[in-house]
This record gives structure tokens, C-alpha cells and sequence, in this order.
């Protein structure tokens, strides 16, 4: 993480910050194109660490807005809910076959549950992440376009916006 850091940093961006060790970075940056930015860390990172992965990027305001519109914030344990953070907007595609996996999930007796607001994907696993199959299919199968996200449990989420609220500032991240 101290290598990535670096390279945030060297990139020009100030305050950078990482937390935990599975890529999780805030920073300010006066750019304001966040896909153009996205593409531009993905390469650095192929370049640098010879490792291809998909960069999702979000403002302060839209992880404000991911955690303003939990339609599972009733959940008392944070490891019980997900994001899944999507690199652009889902179709009515992916939609379609996220509304799919939850009934056939519920079919199955799960209680398993996933909304879709926006590009975000919450995922509601009461029997615990690890043993979900709902999950498992919206992100392990690589034909499944969630699987092009990057899933957060909710711990993780609301850590990751008080780093962006906290004293030393990262507006933009």
C-alpha cells in the first residue's frame, strides 16, 4: 500500500491515504473527470506493479450519496451489507440480471437480497458474505457484469468516508 501511495502521490494528487491492504485509496485532486482519471491509474498500476485491475473511482459526495440511499441500513452488522462499486452505470441488463440472481437465490430459501441504485450494487447477505450464494454469483462468475465492480463491505464504506471527512480534507476522491 506504501507503493501505491506513492504513485497516487507522484501522479500529483495531494493527501493521499490508503486504508487496509485491498487497494482502497482517498486523495484530493483538482480533476474533474473521474473516468479519465480511472483509466489513467488503471495504466499506471499495469506499469508500475504489472497488475491489471479495474480502478473505481467516486467523489466525497457520491459515497455520501452510496451511504444516504443503503436500503439495508437497518442491518445492525456492517459485515451483513455490501457495495459493490460499478465503473459505470448499469443497463437495464445488468439490472435485470441482478433481480434474476436474487429470485432464484430466494428460490433456494435464501434470504439474500441486492439493490441496484445508481452505480452502486447493495448486497444484503444476512447468512454472512462468505456463505452467500447470491454473491457468489453476482461476483465470482466472470460472465457476471457486477463482477466488474469492486465490493466494500459496509465497515470498509463508512471507514472510507470519514477518512474523506476528516480534518486534514479530501474533498475529491
Amino acid at each position: 500500500m506504501a507503493d501505491l501511495r506513492r504513485v497516487i502521490s507522484a501522479l500529483g494528487h495531494r493527501d493521499v491515504a490508503t486504508y487496509i491492504q485491498t487497494g482502497n485509496v482517498v486523495f484530493t485532486t483538482p480533476r474533474t473527470d473521474t473516468a479519465a482519471l480511472a483509466r489513467e491509474l488503471e495504466a499506471e498500476i499495469a506499469t508500475r506493479f504489472n497488475v491489471s485491475t479495474v480502478v473505481v473511482l467516486l467523489r466525497e459526495a457520491e459515497l455520501a450519496a452510496v451511504i444516504a440511499g443503503n436500503p439495508y441500513s437497518a442491518e445492525p452488522n456492517p459485515r451483513f451489507v455490501h457495495a459493490v462499486f460499478l465503473p459505470e452505470e448499469p443497463d437495464q441488463a445488468m439490472s435485470r440480471i441482478v433481480r434474476d440472481a436474487v429470485a432464484e437465490a430466494a428460490g433456494r430459501g435464501s434470504a439474500d437480497e441486492a439493490t441496484v441504485l445508481g452505480r452502486t450494487v447493495y448486497l444484503h447477505t444476512p447468512g454472512g458474505f462468505g456463505n452467500s450464494e447470491l454473491a457468489r454469483s453476482l461476483l465470482l462468475k466472470r460472465s457476471s457484469p457486477v463482477a466488474a465492480g469492486t465490493a466494500r463491505n459496509w465497515a470498509t464504506v463508512t471507514k472510507l468516508f470519514a477518512l474523506c471527512a476528516s480534518p486534514a480534507g479530501h474533498p475529491q476522491t
